[in-house]
């Protein structure tokens, strides 16, 4: 009967080079540049404003306004993502053309949809 050893040395692998550190970080942005390079990008940065008004009507007043607010930012969104040219969508095009459209639309109307389906509460 022969004995084996319960810790058998791991394969090291190939031999690899360690990498270069003198190749200094490259950006692709210029220098300065502090604005959105496709109109796409304009339009995600003015549904991001938009909903970040929606948020703040929730958080210091009625919260259907803002949750109206918000439904409203993802579907103009859509619109957005549906029309632009995808070499110009920038940050509205995360996947799929119709796969965007369809999520964006779906989210904005459900939001709308309970805002204004929901009963209000009465008070404590």
């Amino acid at each position: 009967m022969e004995l084996r050893d319960p810790d058998p040395e791991p394969d090291p692998g190939p031999d690899i080079d360690p990498p270069v550190d003198d190749v200094p970080p490259e950006s692709a942005e210029p220098d300065g540049r502090r604005y959105p390079s496709t109109i796409g990008g304009a339009f995600y940065l003015l549904v991001l404003l938009i909903s970040a008004v929606g948020l703040g009507l929730v958080a210091h007043g009625d919260w259907r306004p803002g949750v109206r607010c918000m439904a409203g930012a993802l579907v103009f969104g859509a619109a957005a993502r549906l029309v632009v040219p995808a070499q110009q969508a920038g940050m509205l095009a995360v996947r799929r053309r119709l796969v965007d459209v369809v999520i964006l639309v779906a989210v904005g109307v459900a939001l709308w949809f309970l805002s204004t389906s929901i009963p209000n509460q009465p008070p404590l």
